[in-house]
């Protein structure tokens, strides 16, 4: 088909003040085959209100609790029909004609489990302060913790299935672990233009909760250790992926403010690969001054985001 249908999910709980945002960068995607669905988790503030207000447009919608956004993309996967399946979170934004691209690179690469981009950091009233800038990645780079940025990533709906859905028990790296079943499966294809926008403000999971996403990363690595498919490969590359779970943990214990357990994790991603502690060596140093009492002198936190990204090239 020229046009396979393509479904995309919007879990969400009391995102009201961008949730608008979203859906709307959604249903003004220049595509003709779109199913969307809205998955509200019982929200408590003016999200259903915004919903009713665009549901001649929606596939889809429900409003009721759930397990958290786990649970609620995966309600979407069950209702999705399309060919090409992905979310896009509540306070995240497509870029125009993203869907486009990513059905023409599917179509391109007709092998392809996954296909990611590009995407813009913005902040909490829309204004873009850093690309993040992917490349092409391997297996091995997945597990060693390179990310790509989930808000510009689109699924083959029949390799999604074979690898399953979400798993509930990972809440901050959830994308990160369902993109390891689906590599083992099927390449994953970089489309090297901005599709998407993903909003760093307070109340976002990768702000107000960095202390967890060490532990998580650590999760993944047992579980990598334990996959029949995977433990050989993790055998052989096992420096090289610890060394990417504690330089995880260690840039979002930066994030914040944990200065001395970052330092600590940086040293240990040193003392396993030194090239993957270094990649980083201006955090490194700002950890340092943040346990002298001078975090001031650490810049901008747009730059700091930049540099990061960056590093994982």
């Amino acid at each position: 088909m020229n046009n396979p249908t393509v479904s995309v999910i919007t879990p969400s709980y009391n995102q009201s003040r961008y949730l608008e945002q979203t859906l709307r960068s959604v249903l003004m995607q220049d595509y003709p085959n779109l199913e969307y669905f809205v998955i509200d988790g019982g929200s408590t503030d003016s999200s259903v209100e915004i919903i009713r207000q665009y549901e001649r447009q929606l596939t889809g919608w429900v409003s009721e609790k759930d397990q958290g956004q786990a649970e609620a993309i995966n309600k979407g996967f069950r209702r999705a029909g399309g060919e090409i399946i992905a979310w896009l979170n509540s306070d995240d934004l497509y870029q125009p004609g993203a869907i486009q691209k990513a059905v023409e690179t599917f179509q391109k690469y007709p092998a392809a489990g996954l296909v990611y981009g590009n995407v813009l950091s913005i902040d909490e009233n829309s204004k873009s302060f850093n690309l993040q800038t992917f490349k092409p990645i391997t297996l091995v780079d997945l597990m060693s913790f390179n990310i790509i940025s989930q808000p510009a990533v689109f699924m083959r709906r029949a390799v999604l299935e074979q690898a399953g859905w979400l798993d509930l028990s990972f809440h901050l790296l959830l994308d990160h672990q369902l993109w390891l079943r689906m590599a083992q499966l099927a390449p994953l294809i970089y489309i090297p233009e901005t599709l998407a926008a993903a909003r760093y403000h307070a109340e976002a999971k990768n702000l107000a909760r960095t202390a967890e996403f060490g532990r998580e990363a650590f999760q993944i690595v047992e579980w990598m250790r334990a996959d029949p498919a995977l433990a050989p490969i993790f055998q052989q590359n096992q420096h090289r992926i610890l060394a990417g779970a504690h330089r995880l943990d260690a840039f979002y214990l930066l994030d914040g403010g944990y200065y001395g357990a970052a330092l600590g994790s940086y040293g240990r991603a040193f003392g396993l690969r030194p090239g993957t502690a270094l990649k980083e060596w201006h955090r490194i140093v700002f950890a340092a001054l943040g346990l002298m009492g001078l975090a001031g002198l650490r810049g901008g936190y747009a730059w700091l985001k930049t540099a990061f990204f960056r590093s994982l090239r």
